[in-house]
C-alpha cells in the first residue's frame, strides 16, 4: 500500500469484532513504532502489550463505574484484541542531556525542558503504532491517561513512567457510535498550513 493511501484510510475505531489478534505480531509491530524518533536517541520511550485475557483488568483500571454504567463505546472497546500503553522515562530524558555533548542544552533537569520531549517522542511512537496496525488491517482507539493514571501505573507495574496514552488494537466492526466531535466546523487542512516563502 501507498503511504499516502494508508495515511489518509487512517481513522480511530472504537467498535471491535472480539476476534483475536495474533500477539506475537502485535508485540513486533509494537516494537517496531519504537522505530521512531527519540531525543538525543535516549531510547525513553516503553510499551505494555495488554492481551485480551486482561483486557477486563484493564478497563476497570483505566475508568471509573460512572463511566462503564454510561458509555455507549464499552462494548465495543472491550472487544478490542489488544491494548498498548505508551509511556516514557523523564529522567532518562535528563540524565541524556548530562551527557558531555548535550550538557550545553541546558536539559540536565526534566525542569528544564519547554517542550517535555518524552511526550512528543511517545507521541511518535504512538503514531507509528497506529499507522503499522492499519497496514496490517486492523483498527485502533486512542485513549488518553487524563484519569486514573495510578490505577493504571499501578496495573501496569509501571515505575518512573508517564503514561503517555493508550491505544487499543482490534478488527473493526464499523458499528462504533460517530464522535459528536466530527460535527465541529474547523478550518481544512489547506487553511492550517502557512508558508513563507
Amino acid at each position: 500500500m501507498e503511504f499516502e493511501d494508508l495515511w489518509r484510510r487512517r481513522r480511530m475505531y472504537r467498535s471491535f469484532t472480539g476476534d483475536p489478534l495474533d500477539l506475537t505480531r502485535v508485540s513486533e509491530l509494537v516494537a517496531e513504532s519504537l522505530r521512531a524518533p527519540t531525543a538525543g536517541n535516549c531510547a525513553g520511550v516503553r510499551a505494555t502489550v495488554v492481551g485480551p485475557e486482561r483486557l477486563g483488568e484493564f478497563l476497570l483500571a483505566a475508568t471509573d463505574e460512572e463511566w462503564r454504567m454510561h458509555s455507549r463505546r464499552l462494548e465495543g472497546l472491550s472487544r478490542a484484541g489488544a491494548v498498548v500503553i505508551f509511556s516514557s522515562l523523564p529522567e532518562v530524558y535528563a540524565a541524556r542531556y548530562r551527557e558531555s555533548d548535550k550538557a550545553d542544552s541546558g536539559l540536565g533537569d526534566v525542569a528544564a525542558w519547554p517542550v517535555p520531549y518524552w511526550h512528543t517522542d511517545a507521541a511518535m511512537a504512538t503514531l507509528g503504532c497506529a499507522l503499522l496496525c492499519e497496514n496490517e488491517g486492523w483498527g485502533v482507539a486512542l485513549w488518553g491517561a487524563f484519569r486514573h493514571a495510578e490505577a493504571l501505573h499501578r496495573f501496569a507495574h509501571l515505575e518512573n513512567e508517564e503514561i503517555f496514552a493508550t491505544l487499543f488494537v482490534g478488527i473493526p466492526d464499523h458499528r462504533d457510535p460517530p464522535s459528536s466531535s466530527l460535527a465541529r466546523t474547523v478550518p481544512t487542512r489547506a487553511q492550517r498550513v502557512r508558508r513563507l516563502d
